[in-house]
C-alpha cells in the first residue's frame, strides 16, 4: 500500500499506482506499507533513487543499513512490534531522506507509526518537511519503546513481590513464564534502541540536517533519550536475571527440604526395620522365641530405635 502525506494537507492519500502515476510535488511523507513491486518502481522513478528490497532491509551489516547514495540518506532500524501480543517481534523499517521528502518502507504495523500518522492528520504543521517528519516519527518510536520498557519494569516488580512473598510450596511456573516473557520483550526493545542509536548517530551527518540548528538540537535530544532508555533497559534486564536466579534458588531450597525429609524418615525407620527383620526370622533356637516378654521388648526396641535418630537430628538442627 502507498500512502502520501502532502504539505499542509489534512490527511493521507492512497490509491492505485497506474502507468501515468506521478508523485505530487508537495509530498512530504511517502509511506510504503508491504508494497508491491509496481509501487516500489513508481516511487523509485519519482524520487530518482533505488529503494532497498525486503531482503536488503534484513541485512545486519551497518554498511547495508546506513548509507548515503545519489543524494539520498538510507537508514534502517529495528523496531519492536506486537509488544502487547503473545509473540512480540522486532522487524526492520527503512527511512529514506531525499531532499525535503521522507520515504518509509515497512512490512509490519508498529503502533508508533499509526500514532504519529494520526497526529500528523490532525496537525499538518508537525510535518513541514521530510527531516521534521523523520524526527517526529523517531520521537514517537522512542516514546513507544520507553512505554514498553516501563511497563515491563512494572511487571518485573510485580513478579518480584510474588517471588519473595509467596506461600511455601506455591507454584513457580507462572512466575517463571512471566519473567521469561518480560526478558524477551526487554531484550528486543534493547536491540531496537541500539539500532536507533546507530541510526541517530548516522543521521547527524546527513546533508538534510546541516545548517539547521533546531533540527540538530532535536537530534541530540533524541540521542540522549535513547541512551537513558537503554541504560534503564539494562537495569531491567539485570533485575530479571536476579529474579530468575532467586526463583531457581528457592526452587532448589524447597526440593532440598523435601529430599531432606525423605532422608530423615529413611534413617528413622531403618533401625526398626532391622530389629523387625531379626525377630521375624523365627528360628527354632532363638532365645526370645518363646519368651513371654519378647514381643513387647521388640516393640520397645523398635520405638527406641525410631525416636533416637529423631532426637539426634533435632539436636543437630537438621530438623
Amino acid at each position: 500500500m502507498l500512502r502520501i502525506l502532502r504539505h499542509g494537507a489534512p490527511g493521507f492519500e492512497t490509491g492505485e499506482v497506474g502507468r501515468d502515476w506521478r508523485l505530487p510535488d508537495d509530498a512530504v511523507w511517502i509511506e510504503l506499507v508491504d508494497p508491491s513491486r509496481a509501487e516500489e518502481v513508481s516511487v523509485e522513478q519519482s524520487i530518482g533513487l533505488l529503494l532497498p528490497t525486503r531482503e536488503e532491509m534484513a541485512e545486519i551489516e551497518a554498511s547495508s543499513r546506513l548509507y548515503q547514495e545519489d543524494g539520498g540518506t538510507f537508514m534502517t532500524a529495528t523496531i519492536l512490534v506486537n509488544a502487547d501480543g503473545d509473540l512480540p517481534t522486532a522487524a526492520p523499517v527503512t527511512f529514506v531522506l531525499v531532499g525535503q521528502r521522507l520515504v518509509t518502507i515497512r512490512y509490519v504495523e508498529p503502533r508508533a507509526f499509526s500514532v504519529f500518522a494520526a497526529q500528523a492528520e490532525r496537525q499538518p504543521s508537525l510535518c513541514p518537511g521530510g527531516p521534521q517528519t523523520f524526527l517526529g516519527l523517531l520521537d514517537a518510536i522512542i516514546d513507544r519503546t520507553a512505554d514498553i520498557i516501563e511497563r515491563t519494569a512494572s511487571e518485573v516488580e510485580t513478579q518480584s513481590r510474588a517471588i519473595f512473598s509467596r506461600p511455601r510450596g506455591g507454584a513457580f511456573e507462572q512466575i517463571l513464564n512471566r519473567l521469561g516473557r518480560a526478558q524477551n520483550i526487554n531484550s528486543k526493545a534493547r536491540d531496537s534502541l541500539v539500532s536507533l542509536a546507530r541510526l541517530l548517530s548516522f543521521a547527524s551527518l546527513a546533508d538534510q540536517f546541516e545548517g539547521d540548528r533546531e533540527l540538530r538540537d532535536h537530534l541530540k535530544s533524541l540521542q540522549r533519550d535513547v541512551q537513558s532508555i537503554t541504560d534503564h533497559s539494562s537495569y531491567v534486564s539485570s533485575n530479571i536475571t536476579f529474579l530468575l536466579d532467586a526463583a531457581l534458588g528457592l526452587i532448589n531450597i524447597e526440593q532440598n527440604s523435601i529430599f531432606k525429609i525423605f532422608s530423615v524418615f529413611s534413617a528413622v525407620f531403618l533401625p526398626p526395620t532391622l530389629i523387625a527383620g531379626v525377630y521375624g526370622m523365627n528360628f527354632e533356637h532363638m532365645p526370645e522365641l518363646r519368651w513371654m516378654e519378647g514381643y513387647p521388648m521388640a516393640l520397645g526396641l523398635m520405638f527406641a530405635a525410631a525416636i533416637g535418630p529423631l532426637l539426634w537430628f533435632k539436636r543437630k538442627g537438621w530438623l
